[in-house]
């Protein structure tokens, strides 16, 4: 049976929660509007290029008390949709599920038989409420909203050139030429252009290690053909819709709107979702996550995608621990009750904004967690040692509309140098008093991470890592550079390849 795809289990209960939503939303876009008068660096650049532009704190007195006196009209009306959806809550489940019917769904794999490829992206894309998001230095949420799903959806219709991508090439379609957002003026040259061609875009090893070569790149352009997408601070509602409608014809299977709503304990109130969404080719059989890739002689292959986002303050090192550990636990009990006997397990990945990086003297603690010796890091060799070619995932705010960074192939050139990793990413971090930063060597902070793990089952598979990937598609569109591993899983006794 597949899942219900509204978080209620009757109409009326949506049509409610949809009444009751209407009812907030004035107040929660005025607000929003209040704090965006808060400017960019991108934004001060480009009021300090007009000629006599009027001072930007004239504006915000113009704009601001209309915007404060609105919003307090708008509080009563608030309130009643307050009440209407707080007891709501309790009879939601914790996310939605969109299923778009797709003419060219991935092929079934069948064991015995030939190995085959998983393609797995995850990025924290930063859509927030406007003006919440201008605390990350980012501006026009819903613009971006719909820039970063063009991107993605663009690659997604790229088939790879192999025959596994032959089937899939022609599963969804995005139009050209739109303009996006609430305000339909020009683009700046963030996110603008089309997405060059692999050739143009990608700075490849492998680097040699011991006996293996791992193939890494630093490039411009999504994966063609990403089988699973892992997206974080997906938060702003309406960026959601448009996420949906245009990676929907490319992902058969999306979960969105995760996490819990209303009163949590005495106190607590909470509006904001946990922010993850996850877009899939394959059949999502339960949440979270777990999804159904095919069959050997009556037996299930599944695999299982464990996405998070952990705790963002830099001096709470314990708090991300606890988090890791509760992760870490969780994750085999839901295996467990969802387990079918005779299960062969293809993969079983850990993704997500880790919040913590693996070169900072402050991130110590989560560097040592047991999560790293039961999944596999490809960018890591150990604790406060990442691999050579490893990549900082979190830029520098202040730098990061720069000409060198502002677009994805000017992006991918400059972090190709050592250079222009210390420039533009953000460095390690050190809030104690002890000895100094200047003897780290950092490729910048690494806080995005996609860890895999293999599985004993009726059928033994290997795993090898094809490719990971550093992508600088998204620039000035968000703050982190979003990371992909490419699996090819194979049965033990077939060759890799």
């Amino acid at each position: 049976m597949g899942l219900r795809e509204s978080p209620y289990a009757s109409r009326f209960l949506g049509g409610l929660d949809a009444v009751a939503n209407e009812l907030l939303y004035p107040s929660y876009w005025l607000l929003s509007q209040l704090l965006a008068l808060q400017q960019t660096t991108a934004e001060k650049q480009e009021h300090r290029s007009q000629t006599c532009p009027p001072p930007h704190a004239l504006q915000v007195l113009a704009k601001g008390p209309l915007l404060l006196l609105l919003f307090l009209l708008s509080v009563p009306l608030s309130l009643l949709g307050l009440l209407l959806w707080l007891p709501l809550q309790g009879a939601r489940r914790p996310f939605a599920y969109q299923h778009t019917p797709s003419r060219a769904s991935p092929e079934e794999w069948v064991l015995p038989g030939k190995g085959k490829a998983f393609r797995f992206v995850s990025a924290n894309i930063c859509l927030l409420p406007d003006g919440l998001a201008k605390f990350s230095n980012l501006a026009r949420t819903q613009w971006r909203a719909a820039q970063i799903a063009q991107a993605l959806a663009q690659a997604a219709r790229r088939a790879t050139p192999s025959h596994e991508g032959s089937a899939r090439g022609s599963a969804c379609r995005v139009s050209k030429g739109q303009k996006y957002g609430a305000v339909e003026s020009s683009p700046p040259r963030a996110c603008q252009g089309s997405p060059p061609t692999d050739s143009e875009v990608a700075a490849e090893g492998p680097r040699q290690e011991g006996k293996a070569a791992l193939p890494w790149e630093i490039t411009a352009s999504f994966p063609p053909d990403m089988d699973f997408l892992c997206l974080q601070e997906v938060f702003d509602s309406d960026a959601a819709k448009r996420l949906l409608r245009l990676l929907g014809p490319c992902f058969e299977h999306i979960v969105y709107d995760v996490g819990i709503y209303g009163l949590l304990g005495c106190s607590a109130l909470k509006l904001l979702n946990s922010g993850l969404f996850l877009a899939s080719r394959y059949p999502v059989l339960a949440v979270q996550y777990h999804v159904q890739l095919g069959a050997s002689q009556g037996q299930r292959i599944v695999g299982y995608l464990n996405c998070t986002h952990l705790h963002a303050p830099e001096t709470d090192a314990q708090v991300r621990c606890d988090q890791l550990t509760m992760a870490v636990r969780w994750a085999p009990l839901f295996q467990e009750t969802h387990a079918q006997p005779g299960d062969i397990v293809a993969f079983d990945i850990f993704c997500g904004d880790l919040n913590f990086d693996n070169c900072s003297p402050d991130d110590k603690t989560e560097q040592a967690h047991e999560l790293f010796s039961m999944y596999t890091d490809p960018c890591r060799i150990g604790p406060g040692q990442d691999k050579p070619w490893a990549l900082g995932t979190l830029m520098n705010p202040l730098t990061m509309y720069d000409e060198a960074v502002a677009t994805p192939e000017t992006m991918k050139r400059t972090l190709e140098h050592s250079e222009g990793r210390q420039k533009y990413l953000a460095g390690p971090i050190q809030t104690t008093p002890c000895s100094g930063l200047s003897a780290i060597q950092s490729e910048g902070r690494r806080i995005d991470y996609i860890l895999y793990r293999e599985h004993r089952g009726p059928v033994e598979l290997k795993t090898v890592v094809e490719r990971v990937s550093f992508i600088t598609h998204l620039a000035t569109c968000s703050d982190h550079v979003p990371v992909g591993l490419q699996l090819r899983v194979v049965p033990a006794a077939q060759p890799e390849a």
